[in-house]
């Protein structure tokens, strides 16, 4: 699904250059659920940018689905992402003076799929995530916990090969982590390919393996016994 050869990637800081990936290799096979973590400059961010094809790389390669992901324009760019992976941050990411299933329904929107249609299929992805009840509520009108299963319903309703979160338990009490987690085992348990970048060992250990980055390259890579939840 995913395969990452020799990858480099430096950023020019005035008259020098940094070094962020020094030869990153890394493969994901279809189904897996990976947690990567770091610390902060690891190298982490830039490494699941470049997979999401939100920056570009100096050197090696980036395969997805065994397509080559290279020097792409920000159209064809977008094109891949929308064709392949759905993303789930932080901070939710949602449109403050749009429902959730108008936040949910934005993807399909931009899919050109019918009026109708779209709204089904929106509100079928919030049912999935327990929101249906909450479809025509505002983003201020939720809780945390809710925002990011309107967020993880949005990434997933355009149907992508892969998932990655970037931090999604990073805004929430450790309750609520636990159930943005137990949602993402069990889509990852559907079948579908998922990337969590997180700090928190015990979110890591939610997934199924963990890939520790430092200083720009992969320091550890195991298999775990995933805690279930």
């Amino acid at each position: 699904m995913i395969n990452i050869k020799d990858l480099h990637k430096s950023y020019n800081m005035g008259s020098n250059s940094l070094h962020v990936l020094k030869g990153i290799n890394f493969s994901v096979s279809e189904g897996e659920l990976v947690a990567i973590m770091g610390s902060s400059g690891s190298g982490k961010s830039t490494l699941l940018n470049i997979i999401g094809m939100l920056d570009n790389y100096d050197k090696g390669s980036y395969e997805l689905d065994s397509i080559l992901i290279k020097d792409l324009d920000e159209t064809k760019a977008a094109n891949y992402r929308n064709k392949f992976l759905g993303f789930v941050f932080q901070s939710f990411n949602l449109i403050n003076y749009k429902s959730a299933v108008d936040n949910v329904i934005l993807p399909l929107y931009y899919q050109g799929i019918k009026r109708k249609e779209r709204e089904k299929t929106a509100l079928d992805y919030l049912d999935n995530v327990g929101l249906k009840n909450w479809a025509s509520h505002l983003p201020s009108e939720l809780s945390g916990g809710q925002k990011q299963r309107v967020a993880i319903a949005r990434a997933m309703v355009s149907k992508p090969k892969v998932l990655l979160a970037d931090e999604p338990t990073g805004a929430l009490d450790s309750n609520t982590s636990t159930e943005v987690m137990s949602l993402i085992q069990k889509i990852n348990n559907s079948g579908k390919t998922i990337l969590v970048v997180t700090h928190e060992e015990d979110i890591a250990k939610m997934c199924k393996r963990i890939v520790k980055l430092k200083d720009g390259i992969i320091v550890e890579d195991k298999k775990i016994n995933q805690k279930v939840l």
